[in-house]
């Protein structure tokens, strides 16, 4: 512990202490009163911007997609019951996608706990659910140990949300106060057992593959993953909207495990007689409803989290150990190299699985953005059916340039973005929405505008909740009811805003607009006109109706 007993403390200013002593940069926020003392404090910390949303929920994202972006802890900021209530979203998603984050919340002064004072709910038990860890601070001497605390706790292990409690009064109470140092997050090593079990099962393996999740992110592990692939010629799967794990355009990779999967990508895993699973919690999407795994599949699964290894499949070998660490001991494992064979035939079948089709119009907008976008830029993606086509035809090639939400949120992509480029200011950020997810948060256009953050926004326009649609069409043809939208004419808020707006119909148009927008320097919105029989990437609205007849 390092001692400062020079004077006393209040509880906020230890709180921003704290913030410094883990590098933090970003602090987003809806102002309130119950935490004023946080804000004065910020406000006299150069170190730290403060971005003021327009809803909590927004705010939420953008400290969660800053998280994604940066590999630091995201920092929301709310007030009581009410702000807690809006950003909740936000925590959820962080908590499904293993996102650290630290939430700040107003409470009413410690007197009126109990009585269903103003905005009183009990916040540390409201989020227990969905946090990491939740804590309510009582006592302005204990602000260090258990802020510092809710650090470590986010970024250690599976990293995830905490949520602090901070009762108003608690925060002007002085005391003296230490310090520790900032977070160290340990890496453990798989042991020599385990690497042994490992290498007699790849002895014995036909068909191996691996399927990457967030975890090699989070351990810095895409290289270590890139020359395991290579040294012993094993394809790589991506987990849900963990595309940047691995270059798509390698010869090792052969897909993405998502929603309205292609038949190619799920016979591979169907073909596959050793599953390799890094850094993923085997989720209900990448696994098809946990149904891609099974007895004739051996299982090796390593993860940081021990609660994550056997929750969903009883693995043949389990490791709990850091992905970077764990790769760079396989490594040294003794296998021969013979499945370059199986390997090439998965990449053929990926590979026709996801050749652009120049007929289809919104193939065609993926293709113009790969085509005009550096391999650098940061994607984001919201909730809807339009991201079937992000997801199947663009190439990621580039660790660290895809932003999405594993707990598919609605209004996630454009204020994730605005995190994403706080996080990377260098590089091009773009979101794409449908329109029902845009206008769940398109306020937050506004704080892009006057935070001079320059994303750009692609909205597919069809003026419909298509996934929802689509689903109806599955189960109930014919019976629309709750997912017909209105007009809205989303280019034109977007000037009203003080940002850019493209309204457009072609692809011409979209590579106008796409390249005006990359050259503009400030936000920008492109509104694309989507047809809304084309309801997802294999089917229209017919086609469904005609399988369900």
């Amino acid at each position: 512990m390092i001692p400062n007993k020079n004077q006393p403390k209040s509880g906020a200013k230890a709180i921003i202490e704290c913030m410094k002593r883990e590098s933090v940069s970003h602090v987003f926020c809806v102002p309130g009163e119950s935490y004023l003392p946080v804000l004065d404090a910020i406000h006299d910390e150069e170190s730290i911007a403060l971005i003021s949303a327009r809803h909590e929920g927004g705010a939420s994202f953008m400290a969660e997609g800053y998280a994604k972006a940066s590999g630091k802890p995201g920092v929301v900021m709310a007030t009581r019951g009410v702000g807690g209530s809006n950003l909740t979203i936000g925590v959820h998603t962080a908590y499904q996608d293993s996102t650290p984050m630290v939430v700040f919340l107003g409470q009413v002064h410690r007197d009126f706990r109990g009585r269903e004072g103003f905005q009183e709910i009990d916040l540390d038990q409201y989020f227990s659910h969905i946090a990491k860890w939740t804590v309510e601070i009582q006592d302005a001497k204990r602000v260090p140990e258990l802020v510092q605390r809710a650090f470590r706790i986010a970024q250690t292990g599976r990293p995830g949300p905490v949520v602090v409690s901070l009762p108003e009064d608690m925060l002007i109470e002085k005391a003296f106060m230490s310090f520790a140092n900032p977070v160290q997050k340990p890496a453990p090593r798989p042991s020599v057992k385990e690497i042994e079990a490992i290498e007699s099962l790849l002895h014995e393996a036909e068909r191996p593959l691996i399927i990457a999740g967030g975890g090699v992110q989070r351990s810095g592990a895409e290289l270590s993953l890139w020359g395991f692939a290579k040294t012993y010629e094993i394809p790589v799967m991506a987990a849900f909207r963990r595309h940047d794990v691995f270059p798509n355009d390698d010869e090792h990779y052969v897909g993405h495990l998502g929603l309205g999967t292609h038949t190619n990508l799920l016979e591979t895993v169907e073909k596959a007689d050793t599953i390799l699973a890094f850094g993923t919690r085997l989720s209900e999407v990448t696994t098809q409803d946990y149904s891609i795994i099974n007895k004739d599949h051996k299982l090796i699964h390593v993860d940081i989290d021990f609660e994550v290894i056997g929750n969903v499949f009883a693995p043949d070998v389990g490791v709990v150990a850091d992905l970077k660490e764990s790769l760079q001991a396989l490594s040294k494992i003794n296998v021969t190299t013979r499945w370059s064979e199986w390997r090439k035939e998965r990449r053929r079948a990926y590979e026709d699985a996801t050749s652009i089709d120049k007929e289809s119009f919104n193939q065609n907008v993926i293709a113009t953005m790969q085509k005009l976008l550096t391999q650098d830029a940061v994607l984001t993606n919201d909730a809807g059916n339009f991201a079937g086509w992000l997801h199947s035809f663009y190439q990621f090639r580039k660790r660290n340039t895809y932003v999405g939400p594993t707990s598919g949120a609605m209004g996630y992509g454009m204020p994730a973005a605005l995190g994403a480029k706080l996080a990377r200011p260098e590089r091009t950020v773009v979101s794409l929405s449908g329109d029902g997810g845009f206008m769940m948060t398109m306020q937050e256009l506004e704080t892009a505008v006057r935070c001079n953050i320059p994303i750009i926004s692609v909205v597919f326009n069809n003026q419909m909740y298509g996934t929802i649609r689509m689903h109806q069409e599955i189960h109930y043809p014919y019976k629309t009811i709750g997912t017909n939208l209105g007009s809205v004419q989303f280019a034109e808020i977007a000037k009203g805003m003080g940002a850019r707006g493209f309204f457009v119909r072609t692809i011409e148009e979209f590579e106008e607009a796409l390249t005006e927008a990359m050259n503009g320097g400030v936000a920008a919105v492109i509104e694309i006109e989507s047809d809304p029989e084309q309801i997802s990437v294999s089917s229209t609205i017919q086609q469904v109706r005609d399988k369900h007849r």
